[in-house]
This record gives C-alpha cells, structure tokens and sequence, in this order.
C-alpha cells in the first residue's frame, strides 16, 4: 500500500488507545494529483471536508495552488493532502486519520498572513481547532514519517509497536522546540503534573519512546496518582520531547491520560535540569494559578489598611 522509502508512522497514541479495527469500505488509490507526491497513497471518500469523491476533492482543492506556490509554510500541502486525501489504512477504515492539529497551526501561522494581503482568510472548514492533539485520539504529521531502506522492510500498512517488522525509531528526524520554564507559560499550560526526577533510562520500542524515572519530590499531581518510585513517562509519537538524558536529573512539567493511567511526557511539556531555585519558582506559580485573586486580594487589603492606619 505504501511507497518503497517511504513509512508513515502513525503517532504511538494509535497503540495507547487500543482501537478495534473497523469494518468500513476499501481504500482506494490516490487520484488526486497534487497529493501522489505525500509518502500514503491510499486515501478513502468522503474525506474530511465532506467530499464524497476524488473528482470533487480535485476541484476544491485546486484552489490552493496559488497559497502553494508562494511556499508560504513547509507543512501546507502535508495538511491540505491529509484533509483532502486522507490516509487510508487496514486498521482505519471507517474513519480516515485527520491531521495533529500542530501541523495545521504551523501552516496557518505561515500562510494565513499571505492571505490576509488578499482579503481573504484562513477557512473555516480547515479549522485547527477540532483536531487531535496529544494523546486525545489518532493523527498524523511529518514528524511521524519514518524513512525505511530497501523494499524488504515495506508493510502493506504503517506500522505500529505490536508490528513485529518494526525497525525502530528515527530519532535523528526529532526536532523538538524547546520551551522556557516561566510563569506565564505555566499557568497557560496548566501541567496535570510536575515532578522532580532522575532519569533511568529511555526506551524505545519500535515507535513507542518512553523514559523510566525515579521520582524524587512530587510538586503537583492531577488525578493519576504519582508514587515516589520508579514510573513510566510515556511520549504520543517516535521522538521524546523535551528530550531527557539518562542518569539527570530534572523538574518535569507534563500532562496525564487519565483513562490509562499513565504520565505523559509530549508536545508542549517541560524538562529541564533540576535546581532547587527553579523548584521554588514553580512551587510559588502554582499558587498563583490555584489562586489567581489572592495576590490582589491582598495587596488591596494592605493599601486598605494603610489607609485606615493614617487617620
């Protein structure tokens, strides 16, 4: 089904959620031709903008060649191609895999300005806002394509860590944006949990990464519980990010599933070294996010007071 070099590794979240294979109508080849180019060539109709056949996708979608044309963003026609022409897989038939929303906001961000020059803006129907981020459900992006040498190592469909033909993770395709530790994009982010940590050891199984910590002092936990002892922190693709180095030891901000259980260490969270100053910093933003008025509340209380101090 798929092309010689190329694998699309879907993100690791397909085996943490444990799908059931559905039962919907066959792949079809794909038609459309600004999309032969993506590493899939199997799409299934209608697609995600409601297109009940190629021949439609190929009228609407051709509206876009201009955008295209001023390479406005990298990941533009990888996401016009997952929306248009989904991925179509034996595990995912019934509904076609949508696009992480990531890679939506980065050609929005990249083009949405050139179209602005033009009175127009980005459309609706391509919203970013509905699709799947983290471990909240199945998607795809160019971080997850995997590079595979040699037909030999060519399944009929994107592997995954129960696929025993896996051959591991291209971790040297990881690029991670690093994230600066600060008050604002903590109580933005609003972690689930934050934990200081050594790090043991970070495994990768096919394309499911994970880092085995020892935790030392639990600064936040949400509703999975955390023990002081060895955990598992698991990623939601084939690159762990923030990256983590064994035998270190840092503060970890990250998220939680709260179904399975588990600490989650993906796109958006923070790792850095540990410093007991840090530590402090972020002992003292939890506060302020658990109570936003308080600082206030209490600096009117104090001129309050003053006031009432000089009569």
């Amino acid at each position: 089904m798929f092309s010689n070099e190329v694998i699309v590794s879907l993100l690791a979240v397909m085996c943490l959620v444990g799908m059931p294979r559905a039962h919907g109508a066959a792949c079809e080849s794909i038609r459309i031709p600004m999309c032969r180019s993506m590493p899939w060539n199997m799409t299934k109709m209608p697609n995600h903008l409601h297109h009940s056949t190629q021949a439609n996708a190929i009228l609407a979608i051709e509206q876009f060649e201009g955008l295209l044309g001023t390479q406005c963003s990298p990941d533009l026609l990888f996401f016009l191609c997952a929306m248009y022409a989904p991925i179509c897989t034996i595990d995912f038939q019934h509904d076609p895999i949508k696009p992480c929303k990531s890679v939506c906001e980065r050609a929005k961000s990249g083009c949405e300005p050139v179209m602005k020059r033009y009175n127009h803006t980005w459309p609706e129907s391509l919203a970013c806002e509905d699709l799947p981020v983290y471990d909240r459900g199945v998607c795809i992006s160019p971080e997850a394509i995997v590079t595979a040498e040699g037909p030999e190592s060519m399944p009929d469909f994107p592997m995954d860590s129960h696929n025993g033909n896996c051959r591991g993770t291209n971790t040297e395709r990881c690029k991670c944006k690093p994230i600066k530790p600060n008050q604002k994009t903590y109580i933005r982010n609003n972690y689930n949990y934050v934990i200081r940590a050594k790090v043991k050891e970070v495994r990768s199984r096919c394309h499911d990464v994970s880092a085995v910590v020892e935790v030392k002092e639990i600064l936040k936990s949400s509703l999975v519980n955390i023990p002081r002892d060895i955990v598992t922190l698991y990623s939601s693709s084939g690159c762990l990010c923030p990256p983590l180095n064994a035998n270190e030891e840092y503060i970890i901000m990250g998220y939680e599933s709260e179904e399975q259980s588990r600490l989650l260490l993906v796109e958006g969270s923070i790792a850095e070294k540990w410093k007991d100053r840090l530590g402090k910093k972020v002992k003292r933003w939890d506060q302020k996010l658990r109570n936003p008025g308080r600082g206030k509340s209490e600096s009117v209380s104090g001129k309050t007071n003053t006031k009432q101090s000089r009569h």
